[in-house]
């Protein structure tokens, strides 16, 4: 009698422990990887770089090289005072699966690179000519800055549509380091459930 109770005491913990790892793949896991590829994504940003097999620097934006007095000039590459690319990374948990995403209407371009063809519109020209004459550009008081060329070119152009060649900046993709850090945490709850 007292095998049969041991043997379904036994068989008890077992059905208890197999519950505790389904709900843990099923409903907390998720929402464990969930947050730790969000902070990835976003070391990625503070980092400048995508992290893959160790860090992969992105190419500097133009801002960065020049520099400038503006407050933009101090900004890492992707980052702004805002950093709405930045904050706008966020996972959806679902059952036993997780989706992570960034619904800035600008991110694939920045995550995969390519080309952008915006149009050339009057507002568009109105600020160039702004942002020409702000760096001293048709007055000889005022010391000329580097872009002024550039901003001049831009407000006097015939073209209706421009090609910008966006160089790749991925923060969002497979990671060697993301899966570690997941698998890390898989085997610290497995843990916590066994030894529990």
């Amino acid at each position: 009698m007292q095998t049969k109770n041991n043997l379904q005491e036994f068989y008890s913990e077992i059905e208890k422990k197999r519950r505790e790892v389904n709900d843990l793949m099923r409903r907390k896991m998720p929402v464990h990887a969930g947050r730790i590829a969000v902070n990835h994504v976003q070391d990625n940003f503070r980092k400048g770089g995508f992290t893959n097999n160790g860090l992969h620097k992105w190419k500097k934006s133009n801002r960065e090289i020049y520099g400038g007095k503006a407050a933009a000039g101090n900004y890492g590459t992707l980052l702004s005072g805002r950093n709405h690319l930045y904050s706008s990374a966020k996972y959806i948990p679902g059952d036993a699966r997780v989706s992570i995403q960034n619904e800035v209407e600008y991110a694939g371009i920045h995550n995969w690179g390519g080309t952008v063809s915006p149009r050339v519109t009057p507002k568009m020209r109105k600020f160039a000519w702004a942002k020409y004459y702000a760096l001293g550009g048709g007055d000889k008081d005022k010391p000329v800055g580097p872009d002024v060329g550039f901003w001049k070119g831009l407000a006097l152009t015939k073209k209706t549509k421009l090609n910008i060649r966006m160089p790749q900046r991925q923060f969002l993709g497979e990671s060697i380091e993301l899966n570690e850090a997941i698998q890390a945490k898989l085997d610290q709850e497995l843990e916590k459930i066994f030894n529990g």
